[in-house]
């Protein structure tokens, strides 16, 4: 199974692609890559969505995911943030669909605690057991991109989680 996390941000948007791979003695997690898109500042904001539109268009094609993990939408105090947050998650939502991918979202709670063990985590901590799962050599930079490969990783222990649910029925 690979999966293609996103980790969307409006300055940044985070990307890791991780793979179950149990060809080998032992199964494990890989990383196939990962890193962050960012978006020039400067630039009207329809243009910055349809530039990441096209770099997430792209890294799909590049990289033929089983399927897409983005986290869900949080609650923010700042009503303008939160818009723009929602614009690039809807487009990261297209980029996914226009690819024909069905999209997992996951509440970042749950991805904390499905990485780290504890929902409450701080980003260091995630991004230390992203590399540590991952066996990288070191931490994915920007810590955007270690977030996207949270989330991806969330959703392969859930996909195996409920297919071992139902080989068990």
């Amino acid at each position: 199974m690979r999966v293609f996390g996103i980790d969307c941000g409006t300055e940044c948007t985070g990307y890791g692609i991780v793979e179950w791979n149990d060809a080998q003695r032992e199964p494990r997690l890989v990383s196939l890559g990962c890193g962050g898109i960012r978006l020039p500042k400067k630039e009207p904001l329809p243009y910055r969505l349809s530039l990441l539109y096209a770099e997430l268009s792209a890294l799909l094609a590049a990289h033929q995911p089983d399927a897409v993990a983005i986290e869900e939408v949080f609650y923010s105090v700042n009503a303008k943030s939160a818009l723009k947050l929602g614009q690039v998650r809807g487009v990261a939502l297209l980029a996914a669909a226009n690819a024909n991918l069905s999209v997992a979202e996951y509440a970042p709670l749950t991805i904390k605690s499905t990485v780290v063990g504890y929902g409450l985590a701080q980003k260091e901590q995630v991004q230390f057991m992203v590399t540590r799962l991952l066996q990288l050599d070191e931490t994915p930079e920007p810590a955007d991109a270690a977030d996207a490969l949270a989330i991806a990783i969330c959703h392969v222990h859930t996909a195996q989680t409920l297919n071992l649910q139902r080989a068990g029925r």
